[in-house]
């Protein structure tokens, strides 16, 4: 799943191609993925222009003036931009047409993503929006306000940090990260995890996103596409993906489990 360093880097490209463009039709091969009701979604964006394109955690707002488009990318949703005379392939689902003989296709194969039309002044008071945590680098992601989140919880951190409405952004890929380098095993609760900890998670989770974003992200899987979005932040992973290889701290095993679900890498030396 792309997490918010990677969601930026999608932002990023974006906003090479599409400010300034105007959309001038839409086409709906599978509906299920527009929250909204379709000859709305149609009839509104027709002939709108992309003005802004910005993110939340991980979701991607297309501003388009009174109107913006609110999109989430779930597990393997992608955003690809083509000639409109390109056939188009499986598994792209809601094609943009523009102004210039090209589309903005959305491309998902498990079709778990999201898109919402709402009035731009009301984004932040969407259901999905308003509830989100602070994201890991910003300023107002302190010790005391993570604390203040987990410190009567009988839930194990990794269940805590993946929680987005605690801390914003931070995915599976980047609690692993973040929890290798504050030296705190997955399976701690978080009633159990103090101040100076807290204080510690905040510097690591800040550290690694702004680290990932400046590499374009993480490349595992299915985080790639024709908009030339390919991360290299995957060299720079410690724990996560490493599972029988040496701790790059002490040389233990690194442990592959599951927490809560989720795929969980640690070192069963460093994160006791």
């Amino acid at each position: 799943m792309p997490e918010i360093a990677e969601v930026r880097t999608v932002r990023d490209a974006l906003r090479k191609e599409l400010i300034g463009r105007k959309i001038i039709n839409i086409n709906i091969l599978y509906s299920g993925i527009v929250k909204t009701d379709l000859d709305d979604f149609k009839s509104i964006l027709k002939g709108k222009t992309f003005k802004e394109i910005t993110t939340i955690g991980k979701w991607i707002i297309f501003n388009l003036g009174e109107y913006s488009l609110v999109s989430h990318l779930r597990m393997e949703g992608k955003y690809y931009y083509k000639s409109s005379f390109e056939p188009y392939e499986d598994h792209e689902h809601i094609i943009f047409s523009l102004d210039n003989d090209f589309d903005l296709r959305y491309k998902d194969v498990r079709k778990f993503g999201v898109m919402i039309l709402c009035k731009t002044n009301e984004v932040m008071n969407l259901t999905e929006i308003s509830k989100l945590g602070i994201e890991p680098d910003n300023k107002s992601l302190t010790k005391e306000y993570l604390y203040s989140k987990i410190h009567d919880s009988n839930k194990k951190m990794k269940e805590l940090l993946l929680d987005q409405t605690i801390i914003n952004g931070l995915g599976n890929i980047y609690v692993d990260e973040v929890l290798f380098a504050a030296s705190i095993s997955p399976f701690r609760l978080g009633k159990g995890v103090s101040l100076e900890e807290c204080e510690l998670i905040c510097k690591e989770a800040n550290r690694i996103i702004t680290k990932s974003y400046e590499l374009g992200g993480t490349t595992i899987r299915s985080y790639t596409s024709q908009l030339g979005v390919i991360g290299h932040y995957q060299d720079y992973l410690q724990v996560h993906t490493r599972e029988g290889m040496e701790c790059p701290r002490c040389k233990e095993l690194i442990l592959k489990t599951r927490v809560g679900g989720r795929g969980t890498y640690y070192c069963p030396n460093c994160q006791k």
